[in-house]
């Protein structure tokens, strides 16, 4: 008799939509969990729950009940400690329980990738408190960046400009987080030329690394992203090098998303995801094997073979400028108009402000077209309340 493995995604937004997809496609048994109902991926999975993943005995009530071959964690809110009590009974948590739990937070990766591994990162600190975090701005100086420990998607980010700004900050980085705790991370300001995501795969072949992805951020979270971005050779190297010192660290199988900046000669180390990155949904119209299929394949324990490049290719996410019970998407079949363009629309349940609830994807024959026709086909959609 046939038995398929079983993989409980614990996270199933977007990303992990396309998770579960490229999972099925290796005939695994699919298991979406989230904290709310109607998810993504739980219109896609086998079978799925809704706990509060961050309650450490709901999420360990669900492992045993279910006993998955593969945890995989798709957020950071999760109860990593837990985890690493699974992992030691035997269950197998993606890439690690270890790097599930230091990645958790932004103190965890940022002190093992500057003090025990010396990467070149920003100068930093940390504050517990308001008071301490006015200190640590004034210490680092303005601008500096403010960031929750914690958060998905960039949010609770900002760039704090003066003392005048410091209440402003603070409530971002307060309402921000995943996890009510105070705790903030202040870094220096980098005046970076661009930043990019490294999508760096380990698996039972070795480490391979995708075309670099170019990224702009606005309020922390993502607009665009495109590939490839143009690096030189020496750029390529040293972040190839800190990609794979980072992710040889955090060990285990499957793709992880190294953020870096990119300052004149100098690569700077920004922050790591041991899951698909959401800059990398542009591989699902770019590459032979999209972020999701390199995923997967890794972490059933196949080889992953040359990751082929496509086309160059971009993606535009629309965004949720209001909080709406009931919703829907106008304009899809004037983007798909759009030459060499592909639509995700995520079906989510509610809006909120800022919430990602759809990409357009698109190629041409230079990144430069693929940005414009990405972005034509985005102004072309929009978000209207039933």
């Amino acid at each position: 008799m046939y038995r398929s493995l079983k993989l409980m995604l614990l996270g199933s937004g977007e990303l992990g939509k396309e998770v579960i997809i490229e999972a099925q496609r290796l005939g695994v048994d699919t298991i979406a969990v989230d904290r709310y109902a109607g998810a993504p991926a739980m219109h896609v999975a086998d079978r799925s729950y809704v706990i509060d993943m961050l309650d450490r005995q709901a999420v360990r009530e669900l492992v045993e009940r279910e006993k998955p071959d593969l945890i995989v964690p798709e957020i950071e809110a999760i109860a990593t400690a837990e985890l690493v009590k699974l992992e030691e009974e035997g269950f197998r948590v993606i890439p690690t329980a270890r790097a599930a739990q230091l990645t958790m937070d932004r103190e965890g990766i940022r002190r093992l990738a500057s003090e025990k591994l010396g990467l070149p990162t920003a100068e930093y600190r940390f504050a517990d408190n308001f008071e301490q975090f006015g200190q640590a701005a004034k210490e680092m100086g303005f601008p500096c960046v403010v960031k929750p420990l914690m958060s998905s998607s960039g949010k609770g980010q900002s760039v704090c400009k003066n003392e005048v700004d410091l209440d402003r900050c603070w409530t971002i980085a307060m309402e921000g987080g995943r996890v009510q705790q105070m705790r903030v991370i202040v870094e220096q300001f980098i005046a970076f030329d661009s930043e990019i995501t490294l999508l760096t795969v380990r698996s039972v072949n070795g480490t391979k690394f995708c075309e670099p992805i170019g990224h702009i951020q606005q309020d922390g979270d993502y607009i665009e992203s495109w590939q490839p971005h143009h690096m030189t050779g020496s750029q390529l190297a040293e972040a190839k090098r800190i990609a794979g010192a980072i992710t040889d660290e955090l060990g285990g199988a499957g793709i992880f998303g190294v953020e870096l900046f990119l300052a004149g000669d100098r690569v700077i180390f920004s922050e790591v995801s041991p899951r698909p990155h959401d800059t990398g949904l542009v591989t699902l119209v770019s590459q032979s094997l999209s972020e999701f299929a390199l995923h997967v394949r890794a972490i059933v324990g196949l080889p992953i073979p040359d990751i082929a490049f496509i086309a160059p290719g971009a993606s535009r996410p629309l965004k949720a400028n209001e909080a709406l019970e009931s919703y829907h998407i106008e304009g899809l079949d004037q983007a798909l108009e759009v030459p060499h363009t592909q639509l995700r629309v995520f079906g989510k349940p509610v809006t909120k402000l800022g919430r990602r609830m759809a990409v357009a994807l698109s190629t041409g024959d230079t990144v430069e077209v693929a940005r414009q026709r990405a972005k034509q086909a985005l102004d072309k959609l929009r978000i209207i309340s039933d």
